[in-house]
């Protein structure tokens, strides 16, 4: 069956005191949002819609650097969430399959439990738990083991918020059944908007069937103030670290190691402490990531090294058994087997070698200030240290710098370039100029 997604995030989250929408705010280097779009993936949906209001423009700008074939359906007013899914329907127009209504800032919804709403077979089927404390949650009112009704708390009696089956929000339904019921809400409530969770009632006086799938409480966590988005930063960094170390990495200090939603490392990888992984790394088996490094965007293939207190910018590439040290940064570029970048260098724009030797200091200077330029450093080069690589500029395999040169031109396989000033060295004037400017110095303590 066809799966298509909705996820709802035009709210604009006033708890959270920010001028950020809400599903804009970051959990684990990714906007809220994003998240729930990562659950559903594995389904494989065949169309995903998110529907935008307060801050519109930048949750747009956001999807499309997150996922470009998003569609985007917008809610001008807030009037509640079946109006939000009124909004996505018309997108959904001939759609045969089955839709999914997830919410942005609801970040931790496992895959499967999407999948068991995927293939329940009740016409309208609604992810409910039970609550440690109930609270204002909307309560899912059943009738001999199938949902009657689901009843906000504002709207409930007091036997309704006895009821400790709670409403995630999240819901099920054929495509065209779902666009039929939330076209025909009411928002004859005590908030005067349109309940997604009356399309349960709707369906039920049409005779059709509707059920509970149910989850962890923990799953429907959702995000509406900054102390709550830190819990969950908390929550997602001890299950990231407590499934990397199951799948068999080193982290030797878990605690201060951050990873990133979709961070991905190979078993017998080791971790540092203090590192930070930003979004889209790939850490290869045995690799090792050592302490106070910053890593996003790069992928570290096996048996390679990494800092400490190194940075791998997004394009960075290194091959296996590459060899980056301390106040090392690499940007944009390839670094192929074997290849050593010490300490103290910047590597941008740039392919190196196998085998090639980066001395401490060196610096490709890529940018003009207009347009970023390339390096290419051949296979067992040796890079002096202090070496200033001008791009676009090539050193042939084999070749070698003097220590600080400026290179502007192409250097030849196996040729040495040096591109530094003549040395003049002046006997004693190093002896007479001290004397001479102590003596300054105190002729003007003398005038003070």
């Amino acid at each position: 069956m066809s799966i298509a997604l909705i996820v709802l995030a035009a709210g604009q989250g006033t708890r959270m005191n920010s001028d950020l929408p809400k599903v804009l705010h970051r959990l684990a280097a990714a906007p809220l949002f994003v998240h729930a779009l990562a659950a559903a993936a594995p389904l494989e949906p065949a169309r995903r819609i998110l529907v935008v209001g307060h801050g519109g423009a930048a949750v747009r700008k956001a999807a499309a650097t997150f996922d470009p074939e998003v569609e985007i359906a917008e809610q001008a007013e807030q009037l509640g969430t079946g109006h939000a899914v009124a909004q996505a329907m018309p997108l959904l127009a001939g759609f045969e399959g089955r839709v999914i209504v997830l919410f942005g800032d609801t970040p931790f919804i496992r895959p499967e439990t999407l999948a068991a709403l995927a293939e329940a077979r009740a016409d309208v089927t609604v992810l409910g738990f039970e609550a440690a404390d109930p609270g204002r949650y909307g309560r899912l009112v059943t009738a001999d083991g199938a949902l009657d009704r689901i009843v906000e708390w504002k709207d409930a009696t007091e036997a309704e918020r006895a009821i400790r089956l709670c409403n995630s929000g999240v819901l099920a339904a054929d495509a065209r059944l779902l666009g039929d019921l939330v076209a025909g809400l009411s928002n004859d409530n005590a908030a005067g908007e349109y309940y997604l969770t009356d399309v349960v009632a709707a369906a039920r006086r049409r005779g059709l069937s509707a059920e509970v799938v149910l989850c962890d409480e923990a799953e429907t966590l959702g995000i509406n103030t900054r102390a709550e988005l830190a819990r969950a930063e908390a929550l997602f960094q001890a299950r990231a670290r407590a499934g990397a170390m199951e799948d068999g990495v080193t982290l030797t200090a878990p605690e201060t190691v951050f990873f990133a939603f979709d961070t991905a490392i190979g078993r017998d990888a080791i971790v540092g402490p203090n590192v930070i992984f930003g979004p889209g790394v790939t850490i290869e088996s045995g690799a090792e990531i050592k302490g106070f490094c910053h890593l996003e965007g790069c992928h570290v293939s096996r048996g390679a090294t990494v800092g400490p207190f190194a940075r791998l910018r997004p394009g960075a590439e290194l091959a296996e058994d590459v060899h980056v040290g301390n106040f090392v940064e690499i940007k944009n570029a390839q670094l192929d087997e074997g290849a050593k970048v010490g300490h103290l260098t910047y590597l941008g724009d740039a392919h190196v070698g196998e085998h090639a030797n980066i001395g401490a200091g060196t610096v490709t200077c890529n940018y003009d200030g207009v347009m970023k330029h390339r390096t290419e450093i051949g296979a067992r080069a040796f890079i002096g240290s202090d070496t200033m690589l001008v791009a676009p500029v090539k050193v042939g395999a084999g070749a070698l710098t003097a220590s600080g040169s400026v290179i502007t031109q192409d250097v030849p396989a196996e040729a040495l370039a040096v591109a530094r000033a003549r040395q003049e060295t002046k006997p004693g004037l190093a002896a007479r100029l001290f004397e001479k400017l102590r003596a300054e110095k105190a002729r003007r303590s003398k005038k003070d």
